[in-house]
């Protein structure tokens, strides 16, 4: 007999989630559904009974996944069935990671997986914003040791006024769109898009997203307790040594804090430090130095690290590169540094680096997007790529992982807003990291505005990105925000804050937070950091690129727009696609036409700009409109006693009457000099209002000699032409 318990979570506008438990996966460790609307997702929590030997790290794993049958679609493809994650699951999941990572037990060690299957929806409320509860609450209702419960809210600002998890159409028309992640307390995760906004509004929304979050909180625990699941699993997954941890302290932390203050570069920085462990555990023998011991060496002398940097920087000021808590990375720049793309540049902080590429294309290169729920095209792409030897590790380059698809998603975030409206070139950014040691990401957004600039793509503005720091202790009382952080500094410290924008507002930012204790304080003081930082970096951008290429480069596609009347677009396609492809072999221009919004829009692209305007000739050629006194190059398609039929535009057809052919009087159309197929030009006197028939007149266009009476249509009295001969 099913006992299923649920919660009710109101959202104050007529909405509301409900939480379900012990009807669905019961086998699993937790498992609970999430509704709003005709939206629901499964999300289910099993994780293994104990670590796996030599593991010291939080082995999770959360996958999301959308089934097509939830909202009644099948799948592409020849198999008909969901395949590998798209890049949008891959970016939910990252985003439930990222704010539950951070609340496992430091020393759980155990295999945690986390899947969140969509099995239904209604094409208006968007799925992700419901993940990261659905997987906190399948958390709360387990045993696994959790230091939750958290969750997630989108937040938008549409019309001037905040909106919590907004539907697909709100959406649209919102200048701010952000993901939190929270607990009851702290904020957690922030990542998002904004149109130009200012530091307090983002802050403003996060408080606001922050209200609805402790809400859903309390809701979790409440389930949690009515399923009797407040005390969790007991486990050890980590053996210590008391003696042994204060040993390696002792022992090791003045060298290590030497170090950390010494201002080295990152690979000699790393050699020093590796070399400490390595001196330290020299003086055990080969016997006492079991794998268990060098677990535990390895551990504490992390720890040891972990503190040696921390305390330089909150004693001292000192960084682990010698540098000030606001000073950043000395910047060096060279654009159009490659000639074979349409754009290229180098941007290099620090020891970070960045060589963006700019692709223009035509229509035919879009993204086809067949999620779900989404589907349709993409016209701007940024692919980031971080091969193995950025960071000189001797690895084969293996594809792209979630880290690549979620950094170059920030980026593409970051510059989307500021690339101009119709623009009719596809573009495509990529972005390969040859060096990193902090923020590649924000190094891709710099490189990738310089691509675009040199590109001769008329951004509406540049847009610089930072990435910041936090060092903290006693809950938040002592602190150090960083500006332009090293590798380590992520690494060790307790928060990654990367902020994007142009010198008027924010584009977009990430955060990951790794502390309890981070107040609404530290936040304003780090985004206004991180402002300053931000436009120190912009200041280098446009010194040196002070403005856009004023031209594409010359071995750039060239592509022209038009648009046409509805009705002529089967004309300009012709019967099976025989006139369009006729135009493009005749004049070696790629052409794509489509009806959007009642009317035809047409791309044309070609090598240079007469392929293009020979062919905008011959479109305009059928489907132009006649118009009343415009002169027409033609073509005799019958002769009659009466006058000539003129093809005059394609498909049609006016009269042209032996009147009209020349000023003196014919008895014949072939007394003119014409038959038929000759081309021929002339004027369009009129169109028969009724009828819809053309009339045209040759004789318009010609001198009309001096002296003739038009009435009678021969030489006037008194100019008659002299007799010959007797009468």
């Amino acid at each position: 007999m099913l006992n299923p318990i649920n919660k009710t979570i109101e959202l104050g506008d007529g909405r509301s989630i409900t939480i379900e438990t012990g009807k669905l996966a019961k086998q699993a460790d937790g498992a609970v559904t999430v509704r709003m609307n005709n939206t629901v997702l499964l999300a289910t929590v099993c994780a293994a009974k104990d670590a796996n030997p030599g593991v010291d790290f939080m082995p999770l794993q959360v996958e999301y996944k959308e089934k097509y049958s939830a909202f009644g679609r099948f799948p592409g493809g020849f198999t008909k069935r969901e395949g590998k994650a798209s890049d949008y699951e891959i970016l939910t999941a990252r985003l439930v990671d990222r704010a539950l990572r951070p609340l496992f037990p430091d020393n759980y060690h155990a295999e945690v997986y986390v899947n969140i299957t969509l099995f239904s929806a209604d094409g208006e409320d968007m799925p992700d914003a419901l993940a990261g509860l659905a997987a906190s609450a399948a958390l709360a209702v387990s045993d696994i040791p959790f230091n939750g419960p958290i969750s997630e809210v989108r937040v938008a600002r549409v019309d001037g006024q905040f909106v919590i998890n907004p539907t697909f159409t709100q959406l649209e028309k919102a200048d701010i769109d952000i993901m939190v992640g929270a607990t009851l307390d702290n904020i957690m995760m922030v990542e998002g898009e904004m149109n130009e906004v200012q530091e307090s509004e983002m802050l403003e929304a996060i408080k606001f997203a922050h209200e609805a979050i402790k809400a859903q909180c309390q809701a979790q625990l409440e389930l949690s307790e009515a399923c009797g699941k407040m005390t969790k699993r007991e486990y050890c997954h980590e053996v210590n040594d008391d003696d042994l941890r204060k040993d390696v302290h002792d022992k090791c932390y003045d060298k290590a804090y030497a170090i950390a203050t010494s201002g080295t570069g990152k690979q000699e920085r790393a050699e020093a430090f590796e070399k400490i462990v390595e001196d330290y555990k020299a003086q055990f023998t080969e016997e006492e130095l079991t794998d268990e011991k060098v677990e535990m060496i390895n551990r504490y002398y992390h720890d040891v690290e972990k503190e040696a940097m921390r305390r330089a920087i909150l004693d001292e000021g000192k960084r682990l590169d010698g540098r000030e808590t606001t000073e950043i990375r000395p910047i060096w720049i060279e654009t159009d540094c490659l000639p074979g793309p349409h754009g290229s540049a180098i941007f290099t902080r620090g020891e970070t680096q960045s060589l963006s590429t700019v692709t223009l294309g035509t229509k035919a290169d879009e993204k086809i997007i067949d999620d779900v729920l989404v589907h349709g095209k993409e016209r701007f792409l940024l692919h980031y790529n971080f091969p193995p030897y950025s960071t000189g590790e001797a690895k084969a380059v293996r594809g792209v992982g979630r880290r690549e698809i979620g950094h170059g998603h920030l980026a593409w975030r970051a510059l989307k807003r500021m690339l101009p409206e119709d623009y009719p070139y596809v573009i495509r950014v990529m972005s390969d990291i040859l060096e990193s040691n902090g923020s590649s990401s924000m190094a891709t957004v710099c490189a990738g505005t310089l691509a675009l600039r040199d590109a001769g793509v008329p951004m509406k503005k540049p847009v610089s990105g930072i990435a910041m720091g936090l060092i903290s202790e006693n809950h938040g009382t002592n602190y150090a925000i960083l500006s332009d952080i090293l590798g380590d500094e992520d690494h060790l410290g307790d928060m990654d804050f990367k902020v994007t924008g142009t010198k008027d507002g924010i584009t977009a930012t990430q955060m990951d937070i790794k502390v309890d204790g981070l107040s609404y304080e530290i936040l304003e003081r780090a985004l206004a950091q991180a402002r300053e930082g931000r436009l120190y970096i912009l200041g280098k951008i446009t010194e040196a690129q002070p403005d856009t290429r004023p031209e594409l480069k010359p071995h750039a596609p060239r592509i022209e727009t038009m648009v046409i009347n509805k009705e002529f677009i089967g004309a300009v396609i012709g019967p099976g696609g025989k006139i369009i492809q006729g135009i493009q072999e005749k004049t070696g221009a790629l052409i794509n036409i489509e009806e959007e919004d009642g009317v035809g829009k047409i791309e044309i692209s070609g090598p240079n700009a007469e392929t293009i305007n020979e062919a905008i000739r011959a479109i305009k050629a059928i489907a132009a409109v006649p118009e009343v006194g415009e002169v027409y190059e033609g073509k005799i398609s019958s002769v009659m006693p009466y006058g000539a039929f003129v093809e005059f535009m394609p498909g049609k057809d006016g009269l042209l009457h032996i009147s009209e052919l020349d000023w003196k009087r014919l008895e014949t159309v072939e007394e003119a000099g014409f038959h038929e197929g000759d081309s021929i030009k002339v004027k369009l006197l009129d169109i028969d209002p009724k009828t819809g028939k053309f009339r045209l007149s040759r004789k318009a266009l010609l001198p009309k000699p001096e002296g003739f009476e038009e009435r009678q249509g021969r030489p006037a009295r008194g100019a008659r032409p002299e007799r010959r001969g007797n009468r």
